[in-house]
C-alpha cells in the first residue's frame, strides 16, 4: 500500500502567457508520507504558496499530476474538487477567518452545515476538547484571544477528520508563546493521532517542530533538512536567502527527497 497521503509528480505552474509568463513552480517532484508533519520554506517568491495551492486542490497545475490519498486531482472536475476538499482536507490559515457572530461550535460546525451534513454535536465537543477549547464552545470570536481564535480555527479544520491539514503561515498573527502552543498542539497531532501536516512558514522556530523541512527556490526544490533545530533551519534560509545557495532542479544525495 502507498503511505503517501500527498504526492507531487513534475509539477509546474506558470501564470500568464509569452514573455509576461512568470513560472511559480518549476518541475516538483515531491511526496509526504501519511502521519508526518512538513515545513515548507524559501525566500519570497520562491513558489510557497502556489505549491500548497496545487497540492491542497486550490490550484491547478500547469503540468505534471498531483495525487491525494491515490486520487489524481487534475482527473478532476470543480465539483469534484470542491467535494474531494470538502471531505478529505482541511486548512489552517494565518487569519483566523472565523465567521464573528457565530460561537465557537457553531463556526467548528460550519464546514459540515455547508457541505449539507449532519453535524453531530458530540463531534463538534469532541474536537473543541482536541484543541483545549471544552470550556469555550459558547463564546463568540470577539470573546476569545487571538491563540484561541486560531484553536477554534484549527478544531474547525478537524472536524471532517481530514487525511491532510493544510496550514499557510498559521502562527503568523501569533506571539511566540501562543505561536508555541498552537505548534506543540499540532506536533501532538501527529505523534498521537497520525495527522499529516504540511505547512508554508518563514519562521525556523515554527519549522523546527516539523519532521523535515522542504527548501524552494525560484520554483524549484532546493533539498531538505531532516529532525533539524531551529538554528540550523535559520543558518539554511540566510543562505538561500542571501543567493549563497545555488538554486538546483534536484537535491544531492545527501539531501534525497522522497518522490
Amino acid at each position: 500500500m502507498n503511505n503517501d497521503a500527498i504526492r507531487l509528480h513534475h509539477v509546474s505552474r506558470r501564470y500568464g502567457a509569452g514573455g509576461n509568463a512568470v513560472t511559480a513552480l518549476d518541475q516538483v517532484s515531491l511526496s509526504f508520507p501519511r502521519g508526518t508533519f512538513t515545513a515548507v520554506m524559501g525566500p519570497s517568491g520562491s513558489g510557497k504558496s502556489t505549491l500548497l495551492q496545487c497540492a491542497a486542490g486550490l490550484d491547478r497545475p500547469t503540468s505534471g499530476s498531483v495525487t491525494v490519498g491515490g486520487t489524481e486531482l487534475t482527473e478532476l472536475s470543480e465539483t469534484g474538487l470542491t467535494l474531494l476538499r470538502r471531505a478529505r482536507i482541511g486548512f489552517v490559515f494565518q487569519a483566523f477567518n472565523l465567521l464573528p457572530s457565530l460561537t465557537a461550535e457553531q463556526n467548528v460546525a460550519l464546514p459540515l452545515r455547508l457541505a449539507g451534513r449532519r453535524v453531530p454535536k458530540a463531534r463538534v465537543r469532541e474536537v473543541l476538547a482536541q484543541v483545549g477549547l471544552g470550556d469555550r464552545a459558547r463564546h463568540r470570536p470577539t470573546e476569545m484571544s487571538g491563540g484561541q481564535q486560531q484553536r477554534v480555527a484549527l478544531a474547525r479544520a478537524l472536524i471532517t477528520r481530514p487525511e491532510v491539514l493544510f496550514g499557510d503561515e498559521p502562527t503568523g498573527a501569533l506571539d511566540s508563546q501562543t505561536s508555541h502552543e498552537v505548534l506543540a498542539l499540532l506536533r501532538g497531532m501527529v505523534d498521537r493521532e497520525g495527522q499529516t501536516i504540511i505547512m508554508v512558514t518563514h519562521d525556523p522556530v515554527a519549522a523546527g517542530y516539523a519532521d523535515r523541512v522542504v527548501f524552494l527556490v525560484d520554483g524549484r526544490v532546493n533539498g531538505e533538512l531532516v529532525g533539524a533545530g531551529a538554528d540550523d533551519i535559520a543558518a539554511r534560509t540566510t543562505k538561500l536567502e542571501t543567493g549563497a545557495s545555488r538554486p538546483q532542479s534536484a537535491p544531492t544525495s545527501s539531501e534525497a527527497l522522497p518522490c
